[in-house]
């Protein structure tokens, strides 16, 4: 074994060994609750763009885009657009690439910004439902002849939607590639935290959205790498690989 090999092996340990210390595990989610009182995750930006992500996220993701070099990767929800903005940043790194972005209301102010930006040249939003027949034809359209497409999950949190979501967009995701999902964490948040101001609580989110998904389908692993590593992360068990 060389030396980066060993350092690779080594690192591979602690990984594995950090994603399995379960005190540490809850000591993050206490930590995320108490950093969402001042809104941590709003508070970062992406090349001038406001990305409401944890920054372990950020670089997760980062490592999965490098790993499996998309053509296109396709995003349900672009609020204010760093998402979509970091995305196209990745792809422009490596010369190739494009990312369609969905919403059901892209504001006038949040699509100008982004219009004008200089990854917008690998960006292309459709406004509409995610879930639409119409609006996942035309991106089923534009999917069509990429070797290589994640698909990152976003949008409306609620276990139906996304649930609807993978059995639409699951599809289109290369062998190799990922299904993302943000916000898994929402189960592991007190219970009532958002239902005063969000339809989503324990027991009705992505992650729930994903247990039942992976339970109807063969061809999706769940990979542990990624939160293993992070633990201060929005997507407990959300990081899902295509096998076949």
């Amino acid at each position: 074994m060389n030396e980066v090999e060993k350092f690779a092996a080594e690192r591979a340990l602690a990984v594995k060994e950090m994603g399995a210390d379960q005190a540490l595990r809850a000591k993050s989610i206490d930590w995320m609750v108490h950093a969402d009182r001042y809104k941590y995750t709003y508070n970062f930006t992406w090349m001038g763009r406001p990305i409401i992500k944890f920054p372990n996220d950020m670089v997760a993701q980062q490592e999965i885009v490098w790993r499996t070099r998309p053509d296109l990767i396709i995003e349900t929800g672009i609020a204010h657009g760093g998402s979509i903005i970091f995305s196209a940043s990745l792809l422009e790194l490596m010369g190739h690439g494009h990312v369609v972005g969905i919403d059901v209301d892209i504001r006038a102010h949040n699509r100008a910004e982004i219009e004008k930006h200089p990854m917008a040249k690998r960006i292309t939003m459709i406004e509409g439902g995610s879930t639409d027949p119409v609006v996942f034809e035309r991106v089923k359209k534009l999917a069509h002849g990429a070797k290589s497409v994640m698909v990152i999950l976003d949008s409306n949190h609620t276990h139906q939607h996304v649930y609807d979501e993978l059995k639409l967009y699951a599809d289109l995701v290369t062998v190799g590639n990922y299904v993302i999902l943000p916000d898994t964490f929402i189960e592991f948040f007190p219970k009532g935290y958002y239902t005063s101001t969000r339809p989503w609580d324990v027991g009705n989110n992505p992650y729930t959205a994903m247990k039942q998904f992976m339970a109807e389908r063969s061809d999706f692993e769940i990979d542990p790498e990624p939160v293993n590593k992070s633990l201060i992360t929005e997507s407990f068990d959300g990081y899902l690989r295509r096998t076949r």
